[in-house]
């Protein structure tokens, strides 16, 4: 990578003495409370002062004033470009004879590095720094296209064959056949056939079989055999010999840097001449052409970077091209190294001061200028959003921008279709949301998780330490795994986690940081259990860790992504932008007679029995609603209750298969009457396409760690309280074949420990033999009832309820 002596860094110690008036200077800038600086291993220094200058050979320098220290009671004075007051710098690298010395061999440099930014977002940055700050900004627009979601599939099939060690031909189809229809909402989308991505991912499976021929170690007289040749020759031979993790998560702040390794491997490196190392190193998955671009191999010189932090330096990662098999290894050197931290620090500099102040009043910064190249910004996925931004500094910056916008006529289609209204309310939540974000950074204590330790955050509620793993992780669904915490004896610390909390595990002395992320389902003065993301079995039984609540999650990308979306130049958001921008009101029908078939009419009439005035004037508005309808009112009016009944309890066959959505509603609604934590629930569905319907339902903080899955899953397995859905509900003869199998039936209704609910229409559910002789028994016991009438209709419903002894 190419070298700047200008950035060449010295960093030298000068004591507290100076003049008064360089004295008032430094100490009018008082540092805010919540920044936390640090000297050692962590170091952060506070940028007291900057100083332009020229340096030797007439170049450009600035020399900082920084501290370490709260009270400024000492400072040092660091010389190098870039940075300014206020700023926060962790320095890399060891002292010598009193001096920081950061150059072309040692040492870095990392400028606010509690902005952890992603080895993705920088490796975009090389071509284009525009594309990368956009894509940081606008985290959820990343475009969607048939490459991408093969390239998913094959992913996941590659990780789950490593993890099973089996790559033969016949479980790479196997695997295959198992994720390709799980796709369905994204393949209808974009108008692809199952069979048709079948097809095209089955083309990735031969390579993916040879490559495991090739590289995989599989006996102990398999030997080492040539990797694919790289720029340096000294790694002759590479073998993998197990795969440790797969999707594996790693904050770095060491270096500003996060990210997600596509598989992590250990693997035996053989250098000419030389014995034989076992390093455990990443792998980075590539579905596309095999291009050993810079980009693809400054992502993996990042990952090898920051997985550093975890174990011993890789030294090397590789690349794996999944449509030839073909393994490339990626050495770095220092000056490799430091050349993408200097484009990390230039990133981190543009998402870090995202905000600038115009005539006293907030506005968005600039940010860096359009490549100006139609094929490079052809595919772009943050097309939109760079001529969104182009012509909203152009209208509020008054910069050159317009001049650029005239010229950029490739882009002009992406924004062209937009007035001054649509600009302006894009460029003011675009404002907002930024403004908000900057307000959860500043507040957030994230950056606490690997600045303070456990102690220090337990004293404020928001941290749980010295845990053990109590027992092995329970496997809830796929990549959700409960674990329960036990704290050390004698530990009597206060207990500021609560149910619902999203946390963060770490280990005890933040080596680790970012191991797993989840939700606290149930806490006691001595254990806590989560539903996690990780299962954290696989690491030693006395490994200590910590809980943290994760306060920086989420964020605002949803916000700007449906914003991003807001001004797509299509018929939809068109139509939303009269709405919402140009305040257009909604429409509405006249009468319910003219939306209603007649054999619905006694339905509705049915269901609206069960609700008061107010709620059936929203519901008949809702009916007659063309456009939208918004339901308010005070706490404990009835809202929710109104949503639920609006959903039909008809069912819908789709291509993925049944559901039934007013069943899906009735589980969300006995969740919250459950009297137990969410990971002692479990819930039972015959098909597929329910459990997504009630998966969707759940997917909220306090619901996450229930269970949803197939009578076939529960197999061998049980929860304190389960919940069936049984989703027929007509009588029209077309039964289907999963509700005759009594052995099924027997699996769902004997899962439960302490309660079992299932739910069903009654007159649909008697069609079929086993259930039939199941309603008989329980009406016949005082078991069991209704919650909607008994006659047959395609929108009945019973709820079955059984209780068990303890």
């Amino acid at each position: 990578m190419p070298s700047d002596n200008q950035s060449d860094l010295v960093l030298s110690y000068s004591s507290w003495i100076c003049d008064n008036k360089k004295q008032k200077s430094v100490l009018s800038c008082p540092i805010p409370e919540h920044v936390i600086l640090a000297a050692g291993h962590k170091n952060r220094y506070w940028v007291l002062e900057v100083q332009e200058t020229s340096g030797c050979g007439n170049y450009a320098e600035k020399h900082l004033t920084i501290t370490c220290s709260k009270t400024m009671q000492h400072t040092e004075t660091c010389v190098l470009k870039d940075v300014a007051v206020g700023d926060i710098i962790h320095l890399e690298g060891e002292r010598v004879s009193g001096s920081w010395v950061i150059d072309n061999d040692s040492g870095y440099l990392v400028l606010l590095p509690d902005l952890l930014i992603s080895g993705t977002s920088i490796a975009n940055s090389i071509r284009c720094m525009r594309r990368a700050v956009l894509g940081e900004m606008f985290k959820t627009f990343d475009g969607g296209s048939k490459q991408m979601l093969n390239g998913s599939v094959v992913h996941d099939v590659f990780q789950k064959a490593a993890m099973s060690l089996d790559f033969s031909l016949g479980k790479l189809e196997e695997l295959a056949s198992e994720h390709v229809p799980l796709c369905y909402a994204i393949r209808y989308s974009l108008k692809l056939t199952q069979a048709d991505m079948k097809q095209e991912v089955e083309e990735y499976l031969p390579a993916l079989a040879e490559w495991a021929k090739d590289y995989l170690y599989t006996s102990p007289e398999l030997s080492l055999v040539p990797s694919s040749p790289s720029r340096n020759e000294s790694l002759s031979t590479v073998i993998v010999t197990d795969f440790v993790d797969i999707e594996e998560n790693i904050w770095c702040p060491r270096f500003g840097l996060k990210g997600k390794l596509d598989v992590t491997a250990g693997v035996r490196i053989q250098r000419r001449g030389r014995p034989c190392l076992d390093r455990v190193v990443p792998l980075e998955l590539k579905t596309g052409k095999e291009s050993n671009s810079i980009e693809h191999r400054s992502q993996v010189i990042l990952y090898t970077l920051m997985s550093a932090d975890r174990r011993a330096d890789a030294e090397a990662g590789f690349l794996i091209y999944l449509k030839t098999g073909s393994l490339h290894p990626v050495v770095a050197n220092h000056m490799d190294k430091r050349e993408l931290l200097k484009l990390r620090n230039t990133l981190a500099q543009h998402v870090g001061r995202s905000l600038t102040r115009v005539e006293g009043r907030s506005r968005m910064a600039p940010i860096p200028g359009i490549i100006s190249d139609q094929q490079a910004c052809k595919f772009c996925p943050q097309r939109r959003n760079c001529a969104l931004y182009n012509r909203y500094q152009w209208l509020y910056l008054l910069t050159q921008c317009m001049r650029t916008c005239c010229v950029i006529g490739f882009l002009r289609p992406e924004s062209e279709h937009l007035r001054q209204p649509h600009l302006r309310y894009f460029s003011h939540w675009l404002l907002l949301c930024s403004l908000e974000t900057l307000t959860v950074e500043s507040k957030s204590s994230r950056r606490g998780v690997w600045l303070c330790s456990a102690q220090e955050r337990e004293k404020s509620g928001s941290c749980m330490g010295n845990l053990v793993l109590a027992e092995r992780a329970a496997v809830l669904t796929d990549d959700v795994y409960s674990h329960r915490f036990q704290r050390g004896q004698g530990d009597h610390a206060p207990v500021g986690l609560l149910v619902g909390d999203r946390v963060v595990v770490s280990d005890q002395d933040s080596r680790f940081i970012g191991l797993a992320t989840g939700y606290v389902t149930a806490v006691t003065n001595t254990t806590v259990t989560c539903s996690l993301d990780k299962n954290l079995s696989k690491y030693s039984l006395d490994m200590v860790f910590r809980l943290d609540q994760d306060e920086g999650a989420g964020g605002l990308t949803t916000h700007l992504g449906n914003l991003s979306m807001l001004m797509e130049n299509t018929p939809t958001s068109e139509r939303l932008r009269q709405l919402i921008v140009e305040y257009e009101p909604p429409r509405f029908i006249e009468s319910l007679s003219s939306v209603l078939p007649r054999n619905a009419k006694d339905t509705v009439a049915t269901i609206l029995k069960g609700l008061n005035k107010p709620q059936k004037q929203a519901m008949k508005k809702v009916l007659l609603s063309r456009d939208y309808t918004l339901i308010v009112g005070m706490p404990g009016t009835g809202k929710t209750t109104t949503i639920c009944t609006l959903v039909p309890a008809l069912e819908t066959v789709e291509k993925g298969g049944v559901s039934n959505h007013m069943e899906a509603a009735l589980v969300f609604e006995l969740l919250f009457q459950a009297g137990c934590s969410a990971g002692d629930i479990g819930v039972i569905a015959p098909y597929r396409q329910q459990l997504k319907a009630i998966s969707t339902l759940l997917d909220v903080e306090a619901f996450r760690a229930v269970e949803v899955n197939t009578v076939d899953r529960y197999q061998g397995r049980d929860k304190s309280v389960v919940i069936v859905s049984f989703v027929r509900s007509h009588t029209d003869g077309n039964l289907g074949e999963l509700l005759k199998d009594w052995r099924r039936l027997n699996v769902a209704i004997t899962r439960a420990k302490h309660k079992l609910l299932m739910i069903g229409s009654a007159p649909t559910l008697r069609l079929y033999a086993p259930l039939e002789k199941l309603l008989a028994h329980m009406q016949q016991e005082n078991m069991i009832s209704f919650t909607v009438a008994s006659s047959p209709g395609p929108s009945l419903g019973a709820r079955l309820s059984r209780n068990m002894p303890a």
